[in-house]
């Protein structure tokens, strides 16, 4: 027997074990994938038992798992939550979320408008998009990065009776992004052509706005999983928060807070960009005080093209530069 001839077997016994090991790999992945399954599908129901049995109704309907074998999709036909004892309720359409056998921890979802919301206080509200995608990036205790991001967002009153929508605002495209920083929660967003209808700020007029913010809510991953009904005790770090319309910015950067008796505390620079353009919006805005309005950003153009002064509040006492504002009511 020539070397060549042993050689043969030895290979076909490597192709053996090889092939035999990918089949057992695969019936592994397999039952893990059918095992999560059934268990995302058992814990949905006890999430939905749990509530029923507080009175609460939620649910998402027609739930599915799918994307065997080379992805994990969940989804429903439309999501729905209503608690009469609080009188809240809320609803969507459907829910799509996806993820990628070689990306497990990073699901991508995609929720369908439009979402009703029903809140003591407020007026019910029918909020609609054309496309509406969240990613997330998994990671213990605390997901590392949450981003939201919706284009063609619109909103309007959703009226009970007979009357007649009002509409809100519209905005091209609205972005936001939470992650946790230490025991802060880092927050990066921006949105942009945001117009505002004048029937929902009393027939006041602002030409469409693109904004951007950065901002870090201190102690904001204690505060994550904790129903906080007041800003009171809360403080937030502002790195930049811009809105401009055309050649007139405004830019704001510095810490705020509330004290225990809601009472604001902030240390701000306010940058302005073409003080006359962003006077001349004022004066649209605020027409009672557009004669205020001219000539204080009058003076301001004196100081450049750019100017920038500190707005100072002290339990609740505000002044820009030198010029007293007055007192801000606390919050709640």
């Amino acid at each position: 027997m020539t070397s060549s001839d042993e050689r043969q077997p030895k290979s076909r016994r490597g192709l053996f074990w090889l092939v035999a090991f990918i089949v057992v790999l695969f019936a592994i992945y397999s039952a893990g994938w059918f095992y999560l399954a059934d268990r995302v599908r058992s814990e949905a129901d006890k999430a939905v038992a749990t509530l029923n049995k507080n009175g609460i109704q939620a649910g998402c309907a027609n739930l599915e798992v799918s994307g065997y074998p080379l992805s994990f999709t969940v989804s429903c036909d439309n999501l729905a939550y209503e608690d009469d004892a609080k009188n809240i309720a809320a609803s969507a359409g459907s829910f799509n979320a996806v993820a990628q056998i070689i990306q497990p921890l990073s699901p991508v979802a995609d929720l369908r408008g439009p979402l009703r919301t029903s809140v003591p206080g407020m007026v019910p509200l029918w909020i609609d998009w054309d496309n509406l995608q969240a990613k997330v990036k998994l990671s213990w205790p605390l997901p590392q990065r949450i981003a939201l991001q919706a284009e063609g967002l619109s909103g309007q009153t959703d009226p009970a009776d007979d009357t007649d929508p009002v509409e809100l605002f519209s905005a091209g495209r609205a972005a936001g992004q939470l992650q946790p920083n230490g025991q802060d929660v880092d927050y990066i967003g921006s949105f942009n052509d945001l117009e505002i209808d004048p029937n929902a700020i009393g027939g006041r007029v602002l030409p469409a706005l693109d904004a951007s913010g950065d901002a870090t809510l201190k102690n904001g991953v204690a505060l994550i999983g904790t129903q906080v009904k007041s800003l009171r005790g809360q403080k937030v770090e502002i790195r930049n928060l811009d809105l401009s319309s055309g050649t007139a910015r405004v830019t704001v950067s510095g810490p705020l807070s509330v004290d225990a008796e809601g009472l604001v505390d902030a240390d701000l620079m306010i940058r302005i960009k073409d003080p006359k353009a962003v006077a001349s919006i004022l004066a649209g805005a605020i027409p009672e005080q557009k004669n205020a309005i001219e000539q204080g950003f009058a003076a301001l153009a004196m100081l450049g093209s750019e100017p920038s002064m500190p707005l100072k509040v002290v339990k609740g006492k505000a002044s820009l530069g030198f010029i007293p504002l007055g007192k801000i009511k606390p919050v709640q």
